[in-house]
């Protein structure tokens, strides 16, 4: 039993590997780390022998625990996103979520209660258990991407690069590179100092409403500051979005017509989508996520998680397995009735 439990476990973070790096940008990755996880536990309790059913028992309970424990987690974080940066809706998200989900894990204990005492609670379980089976669907989905954020930035690189894109964000003051900013360019320059042979860094990003110079031009001062050699740094100054970001930059390397090998520096939230956008624009990119602060991190990704249903291939899959899993929860509770 052990070997088999091995033997699958293996297989499983190969596969998951494989998939990583051939086709990083896929959410399906994202669904094979969560089924990997979900397999190696077992494996890891079998490792205590007589002493597995017990592991497995604190795992479970672990785990349980963990769930209940998640909507206060991100209400939490809602709650500091307010005060530490200001009153907004993208600030909200975090504080929304935990609240969604909260009234989500509510509704799966009537859903419960309802399957073994009808008595009492079969009329509101009629309701209950779909919203708690989709709060459950969509909680398990944005876990699997936060999961995934998480593993991708820790795939080992060769550092080998001919170009490194740096990819903008707004300035403070309309002129000073913020902390986020900052993260990001300091992560671009240890790449550089990485490669035997100096890649060009690519600065993007264009000039704000609100801003006093281009992003580009904020981003190049700092290099510059920082000892990155003038003619090593490219400016692309025109974009105002990630996928235009990615869109002119892939043009500055086209007319240069040297090399193809890219990283794509952002914050490790953003990494995700720097990959999708770059892979329908058929660049050969590597992500590389540079810090941010803890408490800003779940609600950038949240944003993040949100912004993937803008892609109507990933919609359709979204529903489909939507639809299969009310289905398989369905047949379940109707025999545990």
């Amino acid at each position: 039993m052990n070997i088999t439990l091995a033997l699958l476990t293996l297989l499983c973070w190969a596969v998951l590997f494989l998939m990583t790096i051939r086709k990083p940008q896929r959410f399906r990755n994202a669904v094979m780390l969560m089924i990997t996880i979900c397999v190696t536990l077992p494996f890891v309790a079998a490792l205590f022998g007589s002493r597995s059913g017990i592991i497995m028992l604190i795992i479970t309970i672990g785990w349980f625990l963990f769930i209940m424990i998640v909507p206060f987690a991100f209400i939490a974080n809602g709650i500091i996103m307010i005060t530490k940066e200001s009153l907004c809706l993208a600030h909200l998200l975090s504080l929304l979520m935990g609240v969604v989900i909260g009234l989500g894990e509510f509704a799966g204990v009537f859903s419960l209660l309802g399957a073994f005492d009808a008595k009492y609670f079969k009329d509101i379980d009629v309701y209950l258990f779909p919203l708690s089976m989709t709060v459950l669907f969509f909680s398990l989905m944005l876990l699997s991407f936060m999961l995934y954020s998480v593993f991708i930035n820790q795939i080992p690189h060769r550092y080998d690069f001919d170009y490194v894109i740096i990819h903008g964000c707004g300035l403070a003051e309309g002129y000073r590179v913020t902390k986020l900013l900052q993260n990001r360019i300091d992560k671009a320059i240890d790449i550089y100092n990485r490669c035997k042979i100096k890649p060009h860094i690519i600065a993007s990003g264009g000039q704000g409403s609100d801003e006093k110079l281009s992003e580009a031009q904020a981003i190049t001062n700092y290099l510059l500051e920082h000892n990155i050699p003038e003619e090593d740094i490219m400016l692309e100054d025109r974009s105002t979005t990630t996928w235009e970001n990615l869109l002119y930059s892939k043009e500055l390397i086209e007319a240069r017509g040297a090399g193809n090998k890219i990283a794509l520096v952002s914050n490790n939230y953003h990494i995700y989508r720097c990959l999708c956008y770059a892979k329908k624009l058929g660049m050969n990119c590597v992500g590389i996520g540079g810090g941010v602060a803890f408490y800003y991190w779940p609600t950038a990704l949240i944003r993040e998680f949100i912004a993937l249903f803008k892609q109507k291939r990933f919609v359709f899959w979204t529903l489909l397995c939507y639809i299969f899993f009310m289905l398989c929860n369905s047949v379940f509770l109707f025999y545990l009735a």
